[in-house]
C-alpha cells in the first residue's frame, strides 16, 4: 500500500505516467483499448441500474460486461504479436542485438495486453459483484 502511494505521488503524476505508458504501447491499439474499457464502465453502470429488472434484461447487461472486456484482452494480445513481429523484423535487419534493446522492444510489445488484462480483470470483478448482488429474481419473489 505504501509503495502504491508513493508511486502516485512521484515527480510525474499518476495520469502522465498513464499517458507516456499509453503512447509507449501504441496510440492506436491503446486508445481503443481506453475506449472499450469506459464502454466497459458505461455497461457497468448500466447493469447496476438493472439489478431489480427482468432477469433476462439483467443477464444481457452483464453479458455485454463480459463480450467488452474479453475484447480489450483480444485487442491487447493481437498487437502484442504484431509488436513481436516488428521487433523482430527490426532486430534481423540489425543482426548484432544487444540484450537492452531487446528488453525495451519487448517492453513495449507487453503494454497491449497488460491494458487489456487489467480491464478484463476488472470487468470480471464487476460482473462478479452484480451478480452476488442479484439477490433473487423480482418474477419468483413476487
Amino acid at each position: 500500500m505504501i509503495t502504491v502511494i508513493f508511486y502516485l505521488f512521484q515527480d510525474q503524476g499518476f495520469f502522465q505516467q498513464l499517458l507516456a505508458r499509453i503512447y509507449e504501447g501504441g496510440p492506436f491499439p491503446m486508445t481503443l483499448i481506453l475506449l472499450l474499457f469506459f464502454l466497459m464502465i458505461f455497461f457497468i453502470i448500466r447493469s447496476a441500474l438493472k439489478l431489480r429488472a427482468l432477469p433476462q434484461s439483467f443477464r444481457k447487461s452483464v453479458s455485454l460486461v463480459n463480450q467488452v472486456a474479453l475484447l480489450a484482452v483480444i485487442i491487447g494480445l493481437f498487437f502484442q504479436l504484431i509488436g513481436l513481429i516488428q521487433v523482430f523484423d527490426a532486430f534481423e535487419s540489425l543482426g548484432n542485438i544487444q540484450p537492452a534493446l531487446l528488453a525495451g522492444g519487448l517492453k513495449v510489445t507487453l503494454l497491449p495486453p497488460i491494458f487489456g488484462g487489467l480491464t478484463f480483470i476488472i470487468g470480471r470483478m464487476a460482473t462478479f459483484i452484480l451478480n452476488w448482488l442479484r439477490k433473487e429474481d423480482p418474477v419468483t419473489a413476487a
